[in-house]
């Protein structure tokens, strides 16, 4: 049969990335409490295309994805990368997994148990033999603002603030122990399921510990900065802002040393 996709391209182009997204695939993620746990992502995959060739094989990815058994894992996504140069005689890959993340929480009185939920990017990239991964990691957190609390009688305003982490690591970090560096850096945390002990305890705690957008960007950063394994990272807030009609934001990128 005719391989249409190797035929000779007389433009001349080299295209940067060429391959399949938008993928919703069944996968087992590492779990630091149970090992393992099942979820649905949604897949890319793309390798550099020279400029002698006219196409990729598509089905390639797809055959690549199926090799893996839908096992994703950091430690496994170098190999995975690699596996797509070879089916696809690329020098250059890249695949990205996004997928939503459960785990256990208890809450802080009542220690009433209930899933919570954060948003796991991984991206990773494999070129001329080197390897590169971010992992990303997005969560809400509550911040409660300084200024409101400062100025009124009665309370302070307060909101969700959404958190998006990236980090380059050396070694493995759990993804349980980002969220716990998130979570620590806003005014408190957010549940699932509360009773009202557990509500009184939240609202009292987030009254103590007033941030501002900025002041989370920073705890985060003093976090990251503190934690050897991690060799870079890119932080934003988003606040949802309760009695503004915008959001307010922060960001913060460092290599480090």
């Amino acid at each position: 049969m005719k391989d249409v996709q190797q035929e000779p391209d007389s433009r001349n182009i080299q295209i940067d990335r060429v391959g399949v997204k938008g993928i919703s695939y069944p996968i087992i993620a590492l779990d630091h409490e149970n090992r393992t746990q099942s979820t649905i992502a949604s897949v890319s995959m793309s390798v550099m295309l020279p400029r002698e060739y006219r196409g990729t094989h598509m089905s390639r990815f797809i055959e690549t994805l199926e090799e893996y058994k839908g096992r994703v894992s950091p430690s496994n996504l170098e190999a995975f990368t690699r596996r797509l140069c070879e089916k696809l005689t690329a020098s250059e890959s890249s695949v990205r997994f996004e997928f939503p993340y459960y785990y256990r929480k208890k809450a802080p009185v009542s220690g009433i148990e209930s899933f919570s939920k954060c948003d796991i990017d991984l991206l990773a990239d494999y070129a001329d033999g080197r390897f590169d991964m971010v992992i990303g990691l997005g969560l809400n957190v509550q911040t409660l603002c300084p200024c409101s609390r400062e100025i009124s009688r009665y309370g302070a305003h307060n909101q969700r603030a959404y958190v998006s982490l990236k980090v380059r690591c050396r070694g493995l970090v759990w993804f349980e122990e980002l969220i716990s560096i998130i979570e620590a850096s806003g005014s408190a945390p957010l549940y699932t399921l509360l009773k009202r002990e557990d509500e009184k305890f939240i609202t009292e705690t987030a009254y103590e510990t007033p941030r501002f957008v900025e002041d989370v960007i920073r705890e985060l950063a003093v976090k990251l900065d503190s934690e050897p394994r991690i060799l870079w990272y890119k932080a934003s807030v988003t606040s949802m802002e309760s009695i503004h009609n915008h959001d307010a934001f922060a960001e913060i990128e460092r290599a480090k040393s």
